[in-house]
């Protein structure tokens, strides 16, 4: 049997992969990081990642004082996360010492003479008062990120961005009848005015009533936006561009529309079909690039969720700004870019396009749309597309386009970051 406390040793290997090695969460999960592993292991060890990689610079600040000099990487990612657990997670205190201690020891020769000093520093960590822990502000995200946060939104708002992401993220459902109020009685959640609903310390997704029936799916209140905007209606045909993991396609297809839902991945795809199939509702599943796809045309409505930086997806993913290459925006932006003008090639005359992004970055969302403006001269925001329940007027632009951010409905536990447009293509 597995031991409960290899899940710490687990989770500092995976947090040394992003920061060391920049390699994300997900991708060293599906390679098996997690294999060693007894099912309760696995999801504390990644919960326990998450948590560290969200507190980094507390964790940091709690322990300088006690450290001369920095230690060896592996070392001091032992340290932030025996910190964490003990702060964040409120673990005991002696147990993540001494399993600690024992993973500095098996670490290796370069590792290993610092047992002793991981002994003494956790020793003396553990008698902080908790009180300093939680007095300490959120993490800042790092520079390249920070930077262009606070020349697009302020000062004030990227720190609450920063305080939101640091808080994680609840999980949404989006019911398949579009019955928010009767959902959440159901599971004792929340229904917020979108029409979601909002979990709260949910446990096992799977077991929760209604999952195996297809009655509602996991997805990000703000995700859920896009498709409303779209605003789907009975026999239309829409074509679902960048699908997967395919939220977005079940909300259509739960609309009535005839669905094509297009994507490159073919493992991703794989799960949209999964779980149109847990669902009950039917979609045409297409493995293909979007640039390239030769299928039909004349669509009623295209849906584009276009690849992005996913910067507004931190509260769920803090590895991506350790992992993500700000020199790579440029190519992400340009192949937003083609994307879009692909996706009007699909619509018929009249026909509308909803372009969405899960990036707080305006080069990723309002930019694209005046763009696209600029080089499609019978193109046009469709505004009346953002007058639908729960919609605040602060969150619409100037262009008519719905800007989401990670610091709204603080109250309620914030939401995804997202950019989201319609577009009408001219009859004429």
């Amino acid at each position: 049997m597995v031991r409960d406390e290899t899940a710490r040793g687990v989770a500092a290997r995976l947090v040394t992969g992003v920061l060391e090695d920049r390699a994300p969460l997900s991708d060293q999960v599906a390679r098996g990081a997690l294999s060693g592993l007894a099912p309760p292991d696995r999801a504390r060890a990644q919960r326990l990642a998450l948590a560290t990689l969200r507190n980094l610079g507390r964790a940091d600040a709690v322990l300088k004082p006690f450290l001369r000099k920095s230690p060896p990487p592996f070392v001091r990612t032992i340290l932030r996360v025996s910190v964490t657990e003990i702060f964040a997670e409120k673990a005991a205190a002696h147990g993540v010492v001494s399993e600690a201690v024992s993973l500095t020891r098996a670490s290796g020769r370069k590792a290993e003479g610092f047992a002793g000093m991981v002994n003494a520093v956790l020793r003396r960590v553990s008698e902080t008062p908790v009180e300093n822990w939680a007095a300490l502000p959120a993490d800042p995200l790092p520079g390249w990120l920070r930077g262009r946060l606070m020349s697009a939104w302020g000062k004030a708002a990227t720190m609450a961005m920063e305080a939101a992401q640091a808080k994680g993220a609840p999980i949404d459902l989006t019911p398949k009848d579009g019955n928010a109020a009767a959902l959440a009685a159901r599971l004792g959640g929340e229904a917020l005015p979108t029409g979601s609903v909002r979990l709260h310390g949910a446990g096992q997704v799977s077991d929760l009533a209604g999952y195996a029936e297809g009655d509602w799916w996991v997805q990000d209140a703000a995700a859920a936006l896009a498709a409303k905007v779209l605003a789907p209606r009975p026999g239309e045909r829409v074509l679902d561009l960048c699908a997967a993991p395919g939220g977005k396609t079940l909300q259509l297809a739960a609309a009535g529309a005839e669905v094509t839902a297009l994507d490159l991945s073919e493992a991703r795809m794989e799960r949209v079909r999964e779980n149109l199939a847990r669902c009950r509702l039917a979609a045409e599943v297409v493995v293909a690039d979007a640039l390239t796809w030769d299928g039909a045309g004349g669509f009623d409505a295209v849906l584009l969720d276009a690849p992005c930086s996913a910067t507004g997806t931190i509260r769920r993913h803090p590895d991506l700004p350790y992992v993500r290459d700000p020199a790579a925006l440029k190519e992400i932006a340009a192949l937003q870019a083609a994307l879009v003008d692909r996706a009007l090639t699909r619509l018929r005359l009249g026909g509308r396009l909803v372009f969405a992004t899960c990036s707080l970055l305006p080069e990723e969302g309002e930019r694209q749309v005046s763009a696209a403006l600029s080089r499609h001269p019978g193109l046009a925001v469709e505004r009346g597309a953002l007058d639908l329940p729960g919609i605040e007027s602060g969150w619409i632009t100037g262009e008519g386009g719905l800007r989401l951010r990670p610091d709204y409905w603080p109250e309620r536990g914030g939401m995804d970051g997202f950019f989201i447009a319609c577009l009408r293509l001219a009859n004429a």
